[in-house]
């Protein structure tokens, strides 16, 4: 399918590897150019490589808001522009109310919801002067379903998605579309981290853990053409395992 992306110009944050990675690679299949980031220039340079052409690579550190922005710069330069920004970040640490200290709050919602706002903010200006544009935010499943280990990324994230939902009504005159994409358990080193030697797959509908592309695919379909319609939407990605009606 022709997704109407030809030429468009995208930042995938944390996309070195994962989901983030996936995603710009199925950018990158639409006809976009990409800009990417993460900490490791090994990790990042290596993920260029394999992105191949039209793949632009930024060593830059996106816990903080000002380091989305520096990224957010380096990379709307780099491109001559922006038309789509998929926002994604590296998960805060595990753990429940009785293992997280008060203060572990302050750097989860700097990482994963301030620095997301951050983005957002370098972006809108431009969007708003072409009058078109695509915000998709990848969260987790963890904001309609809350994960009892996951304390830390249940609250930020839920933040963001009241946000993103308020900015969208906001927005939408201009042209411009905001989202978010949900997933669950998908086959990405940040699993092994969390589940370790347990199974990661048991409890989801569809027998195995999600594939990281046919994310991608679902993340650069929101940003299409034809999904024009689409704002304000947070789409679980996650085999099933949301048992909620709405």
């Amino acid at each position: 399918m022709d997704l109407g992306l030809n030429g468009k110009r995208a930042v995938v944050a944390a996309a070195s590897a994962g989901l983030g990675f996936a995603t710009a690679r199925n950018l990158l299949a639409a006809g976009t150019s990409v800009a990417i980031c993460g900490r490791d220039a090994d990790r990042v340079n290596t993920a260029v490589q394999l992105l191949g052409n039209n793949a632009i690579g930024v060593v830059e550190d996106i816990s903080t808001s000002s380091g989305a922005t520096r990224f957010m710069d380096k990379a709307i330069s780099a491109l001559g522009g922006i038309d789509i920004l998929v926002t994604n970040g590296g998960g805060p640490k595990p753990g429940n109310d009785a293992s997280i200290a008060t203060e572990d709050y302050s750097a989860a919602l700097e990482a994963n919801l301030i620095a997301m706002i951050a983005m957002c903010k370098e972006a809108l200006p431009r969007f708003k002067e072409q009058q078109w544009g695509r915000i998709v935010a990848i969260t987790s499943i963890a904001v309609r379903q809350p994960i009892p280990s996951l304390i830390l990324s249940n609250t930020a994230r839920s933040g963001l998605t009241a946000y993103l939902k308020t900015l969208a009504r906001e927005v939408a005159p201009y042209g411009i579309t905001v989202n978010s994409v949900q997933p669950g358990n998908h086959a990405t080193d940040r699993m092994k981290q969390l589940y370790g030697a347990a199974d990661p797959a048991a409890g989801i509908p569809v027998g195995k853990l999600g594939d990281p592309d046919d994310f991608g695919a679902v993340v650069a379909f929101v940003c299409s053409e034809q999904a024009k319609f689409i704002t304000g939407a947070h789409i679980p990605v996650d085999g099933g395992v949301y048992g909620g009606l709405l």
